[in-house]
């Protein structure tokens, strides 16, 4: 016995005996809908196909009750969210803009770097604001960097924030050349795939035909009217009613008008084909993965609503181009080989006017009125100090801190004169000092929201919580931002390797994504994650 022992422990110095690598897909493909309420994938479902939302829910997992766990709300921070498994206190995404010394900086802007595919402004970007790992970057580590990362959006923060500090590559869209592009933060030239793709002028393609309905437009019963007061028009001097003269659009607006039409998500999808084919995703020994975001939901949902025709257009549109490219991962890198996840970023409220019109509560909230009432009540207490509100975004209340110090003003009393003037407002539900939200009479699902959501050093001082059906904004069209459900019910379903099929009614964050999927691969969750896997 102790040759027989004596002779496996020279095999295993020597590498003689493999140790059994844990079970992996082959690729693992998160998908984020922008601005997808959780509801849109029942109230469309009589038009949907079988391979796209129908086949998610007949084939995978859903976790029906996912809920977003900070406000404000957003893009950014709900990108990050869900890559992270981590807050804006922890991972410091605070905002899709927040304040760094006293400045306001754009998520991902970054001087650092150039662009990369283009001249363009577009160009200046990184993932540097972030402070903690993305589950892609602890795949790479745990693969010793043999796996492969990709991130593609036609927008710049929803490619870049996902993908993480340590990818293969981001790649977004410039909308001065109409091309794919990156920066020098991830490589000094574009990869020939992206060049290649570059070339076909998809973006030209998809602008030089009409937007048509794809079914005839009386048969769109789960909308509103195709010309009412509830939506803004597709871009500012356009109205939004069927169809939509794209080739004229394009020569007035250029590039940028994609991102308000359903051919943007066409686009991004046609691009991570690409990525699959040009980076051999799926192909390798070790499980890459790639982070797909599909923006153009979001940029036409601001526009016209949540009960527009062109929503549920491009809701059907969409349906079918996902039916398409999980058609495409089944021949590619073969069913059951790959790992899916879909998912949106937040939600959004329904038009002010259309709920005005239905006898429900609602209305339009006014934050320059918010910071005008403010520094009037400020200015009251200390004449000589002038305006001492610097910004008032993310319904949040940024003081000037610099100005606030020279003359060594009381902190603590300035956010309380802004509190109670606030809570003047008949449209603000609460507001709160930043620091002491935790003893404020505001109820837990309120209020461990606005504790998550607060970065000290990048968010504001007080925050604004505004009464349910009210938001920053125009009463047409639609936004978000706050905690209510409208905003904060999300989608999350998940197909393919390692999942069977069910759902879930137990209540779960979009936190939890990122963990999930770390325990899937066996791999450690990101370096500031708070959530726990769905199992």
């Amino acid at each position: 016995m102790k040759k027989i022992l004596c002779a496996l422990f020279a095999l295993f110095m020597l590498g003689g005996i493999s140790i059994a690598q844990p079970a992996r897909p082959k690729l693992v493909v998160g998908i984020v809908i922008d601005q997808m309420r959780w509801d849109y994938l029942y109230r469309y479902q009589a038009r949907y196909g079988e391979g796209g939302f129908k086949r998610l829910l007949n084939e995978g997992f859903s976790c029906e009750n996912t809920r977003i766990p900070y406000i404000p709300s957003v893009t950014a921070i709900g990108h990050t969210s869900i890559y992270t498994g981590s807050v804006p206190s922890i991972h410091g995404i605070a905002g899709n803009n927040f304040v760094i010394n006293g400045n306001i900086v754009y998520c991902t802007d970054d001087n650092n770097v150039k662009p990369v595919g283009s001249d363009g402004k577009a160009g200046y970007m990184s993932p540097a604001n972030l402070w903690v790992t993305t589950i892609g970057d602890e795949l790479r580590i745990a693969t010793n960097n043999r796996s492969k990362v990709i991130g593609v959006s036609i927008k710049d923060r929803a490619s870049i924030l996902p993908a993480g500090h340590n990818p293969n590559g981001a790649f977004w869209f410039d909308d001065e050349c109409g091309k794919f592009i990156t920066s020098t933060y991830y490589m000094d030239k574009l990869p020939e795939w992206v060049n290649d793709f570059n070339k076909k002028k998809v973006a030209d393609k998809y602008l030089g035909e009409k937007w048509e309905t794809l079914y005839p437009i009386e048969t769109y019963k789960e909308s509103t009217s195709d010309a009412n007061n509830y939506e803004k028009g597709i871009v500012k001097d356009a109205s939004a009613t069927m169809p939509l003269d794209l080739p004229s659009l394009f020569k007035k607006h250029g590039y940028k008008i994609i991102r308000n039409t359903p051919f943007g998500n066409s686009m991004t999808l046609d691009l991570a084909k690409a990525a699959v084919e040009g980076e051999n995703l799926g192909g390798g020994s070790d499980t890459d993965f790639l982070a797909i975001s599909c923006s153009s939901t979001d940029y036409i949902g601001h526009q016209v609503g949540t009960h527009a025709i062109e929503t549920e257009d491009t809701y059907l549109r969409l349906d079918k181009s996902l039916a398409d490219f999980f058609t495409y991962l089944d021949n590619k890198v073969g069913k059951g080989n790959y790992l899916v996840f879909l998912t949106a970023d937040h939600g959004a409220m329904n038009s002010a006017q259309y709920l005005i019109d239905q006898r429900i509560p609602a209305g339009s909230y006014s934050e320059t009125k918010a910071m005008e009432a403010i520094n009037n009540a400020l200015l009251a207490k200390y004449p000589s100090a002038g305006k001492l509100v610097k910004y008032l975004m993310n319904y949040q209340v940024f003081f000037d801190m610099d100005k606030i110090n020279s003359l060594n003003l009381n902190y603590d009393e300035i956010k309380a004169i802004a509190v109670e003037t606030l809570k003047k407002d008949p449209n603000v539900l609460y507001a709160c000092d930043m620091e002491k939200a935790s003893e404020s009479s505001i109820p837990e699902e309120v209020k461990y929201r606005i504790i998550n959501g607060y970065n000290r050093e990048r968010s504001g001082g007080v925050q604004i919580v505004t009464k349910p059906g009210w938001y920053d904004g125009s009463l047409q069209g639609t936004t978000h931002g706050m905690w209510n459900p409208y905003d904060t019910h999300i989608p999350l379903v998940f197909m393919g390797w390692g999942i069977k099929h069910g759902a879930t009614t137990k209540p779960h964050y979009m936190t939890d994504i990122a963990p999930t999927v770390a325990a899937l691969l066996h791999i450690q969750a990101p370096s500031g994650c708070i959530g726990e896997p769905i199992f």
